[in-house]
């Protein structure tokens, strides 16, 4: 089973997501469907369906905790519920720009390899990079926050790049593009759609 937004929210609200939660859900959900909707439009084959469930429940592990531990525990959730394994494993993918099983056990996970690598788990990924709390920012934002955590900046850097060179252009210059064109997707129970997201893109940049 593969959730429908309305569907998803309700999962959320089963399991005690707060509002921050499924606005910042939301978000992403708008943002990765820019990118699958223009990588479907330029022939890629690509599960919006799964992306956009994905999307929606990535961060309903939080409801139970608040470390890296969310995807792994996301991704239980919704296997629980019947979810299709193609969900939870982008949900189960989508932390920082991924981790590898070596890096895994050094921090306490479950030995599992967390790269994201189908089209569908890059994109959901990247998407989440692009969203601090329920509003768009500069991918340069997420790099900076990337080097003061001492995390893994080559490979954030590395799955923009590889977006980039499969869509033929900068996935962040079309998300904004997009955006401030007011033609992204709209999703039902998102009152920011695109033609009204926050975002703190800047003209200059």
């Amino acid at each position: 089973m593969i959730p429908s937004e309305g569907e998803a929210v309700a999962l959320h609200r089963k399991y005690g997501s707060n509002e921050r939660i499924i606005k910042h859900c939301q978000t992403v959900a708008m943002v990765a469907m820019i990118l699958a909707d223009e990588f479907e439009r330029k022939g890629h084959a690509v599960d919006r369906e799964a992306v956009m469930a994905a999307a929606m429940l990535h961060d309903i592990g939080r409801t139970r905790v608040q470390t890296v531990m969310h995807g792994v525990e996301g991704a239980s959730i919704v296997s629980g519920e019947g979810v299709d394994s193609k969900v939870a494993e982008i949900i189960r993918r989508h932390v920082g720009a991924g981790i590898s099983s070596d890096e895994a056990k050094s921090i306490g996970l479950p030995d599992f390899d967390y790269i994201p690598r189908t089209l569908e788990e890059r994109i959901v990924c990247f998407a989440d990079k692009m969203v601090g709390s329920d509003v768009v920012k500069p991918f340069e934002d997420e790099v900076q926050r990337f080097r003061a955590k001492n995390h893994d900046v080559k490979r954030l850097l590395a799955l923009k790049r590889g977006l980039q060179e499969e869509l033929g252009e900068d996935p962040e210059r079309l998300i904004f593009k997009i955006i401030c064109a007011g033609q992204g997707p709209k999703t039902s129970n998102h009152r920011k759609d695109a033609r009204t997201a926050k975002t703190t893109h800047k003209s200059n940049s």
